[in-house]
């Protein structure tokens, strides 16, 4: 708790710093709108494998062995807002941990009471409790959206085959252009199941198999040609967004929560690929980390071509890994190290 305060309070003074940038706080851009004054959390779990008997490794739904933790990431930032680190064999869609994660997330943003704040979660999180936890964080100051994946019913299946032919839309790329040969289509109202919150949307999406995906295929699949896909959100509008309420705009939307893989991708390389420690307590410290990589792109690198995105070994070649040689002085022995970087000696 005391760390997760320490890091709240650096955070506010590192983002403080973001809005002086050249260019600002960096907002997301999807489908070429940028999503100014919206904050957005992405969750998800990964799998981290163990060589050794640490505290908390077990077997695991893929059969390896290691841990299984939830995290949110900002993916405004990058940076791992939250992390918990489960034992291997924790549930994939356990709400408790959800909401725990969630609740840890919210207090590390600056000002999160009265945000505009949007979370994006797999077909993990389609769960009653977990959306009725995020319709409660809506309050008169603080606006919470999100978008979900969905588990495709047969009950979904019979609503999608009520769509006419002329429902289905082209879908976008990331930067707003058409997306040839993906379609997607408002699926509200037609199958939204009972219990869920009022005014959940379902957005359907669906694209010609490929040859990988034919042994996957649902009856109704094989049928009508096509795989089919669902979101869920509870986006009627996005303050500032144009257009936000389309279900094109809503289909890119969701799909960009892939990019944090690109995060999840940096912070194994980081150390959460191979947790150092037999201690739970200190594979938990490990993670910060990732705060750390964050703000030295955001606030050094960030114009610079190259850096910016580069992977983290090419950051510690490139930054910090001392460029220097050892010079023998011939008369004292006194050896000399010389920084090439900056000619002088050390």
């Amino acid at each position: 708790m005391a760390i997760a305060k320490v890091r709240a309070r650096v955070r506010r003074h590192m983002w403080s710093l973001l809005h002086l940038r050249p260019g600002g706080f960096p907002w997301l851009v999807v489908a070429g709108k940028r999503l100014t004054r919206w904050i957005v959390i992405d969750l998800d779990a990964t799998i981290i494998t163990a060589a050794s008997e640490k505290t908390g490794a077990a077997v695991t739904f893929k059969e390896a062995f290691g841990f299984h933790p939830l995290a949110a990431w900002c993916a405004n930032t990058g940076e791992s807002l939250a992390m918990l680190l489960r034992p291997g064999n924790a549930g994939a869609n356990t709400v408790t941990d959800h909401i725990a994660v969630l609740t840890d997330a919210l207090a590390q943003i600056p000002g999160s009471s009265t945000a505009n704040i949007l979370i994006r979660v797999d077909s993990a999180g389609a769960t009653h409790r977990l959306l009725e936890h995020l319709e409660a964080l809506k309050t008169t100051r603080r606006t919470v959206r999100y978008t979900l994946g969905w588990k495709i019913t047969e009950d979904d299946e019979k609503a999608i085959a009520r769509l006419p032919e002329t429902a289905w839309e082209t879908s976008l790329h990331q930067d707003g252009s058409l997306q040839e040969g993906y379609f997607v289509a408002e699926l509200t109202g037609l199958n939204t199941g009972a219990g869920w919150p009022e005014g959940m949307r379902l957005i359907a999406r669906r694209v010609r198999p490929t040859r990988r995906h034919l042994k996957k295929l649902t009856r109704f699949e094989t049928k009508t040609g096509w795989r089919y896909c669902i979101t869920a959100n509870n986006i009627r509008h996005m303050w500032s967004i144009a257009g936000s309420r389309h279900s094109q705009f809503l289909d890119v939307l969701h799909r960009s929560h892939a990019s944090m893989e690109d995060r999840v991708r940096t912070n194994r390389a980081m150390g959460l690929d191979n947790l150092p420690s037999q201690s739970w307590e200190v594979n938990c410290g490990w993670m910060l980390a990732t705060d750390l990589d964050a703000w030295v792109r955001l606030l050094t690198l960030h114009d610079i071509d190259g850096l910016f995105h580069a992977e983290p070994d090419t950051i510690r070649f490139r930054l910090y890994h001392p460029v220097a040689r050892d010079v023998e002085e011939a008369r004292s022995g006194v050896t000399v190290v010389e920084d090439a970087s900056f000619g002088g000696e050390v």
